[in-house]
């Protein structure tokens, strides 16, 4: 059996445990991050919220675009767990993307100034004087440095404790550790999604970088969630562990690497304790094998010129994780 440290620290002062929860699908219910979706209720998001501190998550993924008509799911996360937090609980949010109040997608933060109103506006909902990791949201730019360089100002104000990246290419990467200590990447990774990121994933790693996927379970599907049928691989580990082909995709995940940290987001109760679970899944070298295979396979059969554009390092798309 592989086994895998069950512990990252971020930054050199924030430990995290590797499984995490990530809080997109908190206001709504299915698709996420378009306009008219359908509220959660109130108390079942604030429910999963203190179960999954219960189980022993400490880092939990938000945005302030996170939101639904009725739902915001920073101001969840503050309702659910603030007053205070738990001290060791550990929030990333991300900057960049930004939707109006009807929910669609509006003009990003290009600015020093929006960036800050951003950052600014995280802290009200969130309810702290600082956040712990801020993500500069990558969309397309050829040079970050202007964007990264004003969130170092607010890093060094006291605003912001950690500064992470999403979306991003290593020259990204490379171009913002010359301004300021990178601590994690959030890029879109998962059984057969972007096989072509193993020396990226490889290379965070070396230089003590966490790497930190979205979609991991969702894969293709995204924001509508896993609707792809599985693949029979999957299916084939899931039944040797008793499990479900999303526990066995978080699994292989965190098999990936030590600094490895994964972020399933559910409002679903059930989902969430599955979820948890998973981070004690143990794989063997042959089904890592097996399931490599799977991923790697995947890079042969993209076949559209958007697929070829995301390989080449970013998700151009307008929706964001």
């Amino acid at each position: 059996m592989t086994t895998t440290p069950s512990t990252w620290t971020l930054g050199g002062d924030l430990t995290v445990n590797r499984l995490g929860f990530g809080a997109m699908r908190l206001p709504q219910y299915g698709p996420a991050l378009i306009p008219n979706a359908v509220p959660m209720e109130r108390d079942r998001a604030i429910a999963v919220l203190r179960k999954a501190v219960e189980l022993g998550v400490n880092h939990i993924d938000t945005a302030a675009f996170y939101f639904s008509s009725l739902r915001s799911a920073n101001e969840l996360i503050n309702s659910a767990l603030g007053g205070p937090y738990p001290d060791d609980l550990v929030i990333a949010t991300k900057v960049g993307p930004a939707r109006d109040l009807s929910g669609e997608w509006s003009e990003h933060a290009r600015t020093p100034a929006a960036l800050r109103a951003q950052v600014e506006e995280n802290l009200r909902q969130l309810g702290r004087d600082h956040l712990d990791v801020v993500n500069l949201r990558v969309l397309g730019e050829d040079s970050i440095s202007e964007r990264f360089g004003a969130l170092s100002e607010l890093r060094d104000a006291g605003l912001i404790r950690h500064l992470g990246l999403s979306n991003i290419t290593p020259a990204h990467l490379a171009e913002a550790q010359a301004i300021a200590p990178v601590v994690c990447v959030q890029n879109m990774y998962g059984i057969g999604v972007r096989p072509e990121y193993a020396d990226f994933v490889r290379l965070c790693g070396e230089q003590g970088i966490a790497f930190v996927p979205f979609y991991a379970i969702a894969a293709a599907g995204r924001e509508t969630g896993a609707t792809a049928p599985e693949s029979e691989e999957v299916l084939a580990v899931a039944r040797a562990h008793d499990a479900t082909p999303a526990q066995i995709r978080i699994a292989w995940t965190l098999h990936q690497g030590p600094h490895l940290l994964a972020i399933p987001g559910t409002g679903n109760p059930d989902h969430l304790a599955a979820n948890v679970a998973a981070g004690d899944l143990r794989l063997t070298p042959d089904e890592l094998a097996l399931l490599d295979r799977v991923h790697r396979d995947a890079a042969a059969s993209a076949a559209t010129p958007a697929d070829a554009l995301r390989r080449s390092g970013q998700d151009t798309g307008l929706l964001a994780p």
